[in-house]
């Protein structure tokens, strides 16, 4: 066995992954954890997704990609320059929103709502509000984070933020827990 990824990529991942070089953005999550992601949303049919983070889109098709037909995914993200990138190859999907907000907003405005998977892959819902992004998920609903091992776009103390994160994670008892020393570092809880 290998990480080699032998199953079809997203049919924009390409174009969505070229503008990307383009535009500058270097915090995408990589195929290994996309993989992952495609794999664990078709676990959930018909299923409320939420993705905090959504850069310009790459993990965004990957997630659609396991998406069956019923499920709906929302994605935010603060910068605009990034989300027109994913607004513009995966826009047309109906089970897709998009928006462009502020995480802390977002959580505000959002209150009370529920999820049956979430991948938090930026500050808001991770480092900032962990409490409000795990009260969204319903009883078996998964929570995703990457990016837990050292990464090189990291700046100076950010790796004891991620060491906290991961006890703060572990001492919780409403998540059943996996840390996964797999690609960027994985970190799955299922809701209690």
């Amino acid at each position: 066995m290998t990480e080699e990824i032998n199953q079809n990529y997203p049919k924009a991942y390409q174009q969505i992954n070229t503008a990307t070089m383009a535009s500058g953005f270097n915090m995408a999550s990589d195929v290994l954890t996309c993989s992952l992601l495609k794999t664990l949303a078709a676990s959930k049919p018909s299923g409320s997704f939420l993705e905090l983070g959504t850069g310009t889109g790459l993990s965004t098709a990957w997630i659609l990609d396991g998406l069956d037909e019923q499920s709906t995914l929302i994605s935010i993200d603060h910068d605009a320059k990034f989300l027109a990138i994913a607004k513009d190859y995966l826009g047309d999907d109906d089970r897709l929103t998009l928006v462009n907000t502020d995480g802390a907003e977002w959580f505000k405005e959002n209150e009370g709502k529920k999820f049956d998977y979430i991948f938090a892959d930026t500050w808001h819902g991770k480092y900032l509000l962990l409490d409000e992004a795990i009260a969204m998920l319903n009883k078996g609903g998964l929570y995703i984070i990457d990016d837990m091992l050292p990464q090189q776009n990291w700046p100076d103390g950010h790796q004891e933020k991620a060491n906290k994160l991961i006890k703060d994670l572990e001492s919780r008892d409403d998540l059943h827990l996996t840390k996964q020393v797999w690609a960027t570092g994985i970190v799955i809880g299922v809701k209690k």
